[in-house]
């Protein structure tokens, strides 16, 4: 258990991650499945992996990137945080987070640079994909971009 737990150590120190990533990265290193599970409740009993605590750091890091909250509980997924632990976390940060307020700051940087090289509307369009891809909304994206003047750029 003492290897397996100098490897889950190491991985930590590079990042937080989930119970289920470490679990994956201890599988794939060979470590038989009883040595895994001791790891891991050793790391939990310790305070080395909390999803609790690994969501929210990863929410948080996300938003100030920023990227949408779609964006964010797909990274959180595939890092196999539980769907409870996402929804509780999220509607936590959710309370101080406006999206559109976000989508406009963002939308107004595309479409700045996008101004001078392309038409109005193949901006909006490249805008409302990028933001998309992001993770944001489609209906708040296309609510926000539609809402502003092309010629004059956004106004945050």
């Amino acid at each position: 258990m003492a290897k397996a737990s100098g490897y889950a150590l190491l991985l930590l120190r590079y990042r937080q991650r989930s119970e289920s990533e470490l679990r994956q990265r201890l599988k794939r290193k060979g470590f038989e499945e009883s040595v895994i599970e001791q790891t891991l409740l050793f790391l939990k009993e310790h305070h080395f992996v909390d999803d609790c605590q690994f969501a929210r750091f990863w929410i948080q890091a996300r938003l100030n990137k920023p990227l949408g909250i779609n964006r964010i509980i797909l990274e959180l997924r595939q890092k196999g945080v539980n769907q409870d632990i996402i929804k509780q976390e999220l509607s936590e940060i959710k309370l101080g987070y406006d999206e559109k307020k976000t989508i406009k700051t963002l939308a107004s940087k595309r479409l700045r640079l996008l101004k001078k090289t392309t038409d109005p509307k193949k901006a909006k369009a490249r805008v409302f994909s990028f933001l998309v891809r992001r993770g944001f909304s489609p209906e708040v994206v296309a609510e926000v971009i539609n809402s502003q003047n092309y010629e004059g750029g956004l106004s945050a």
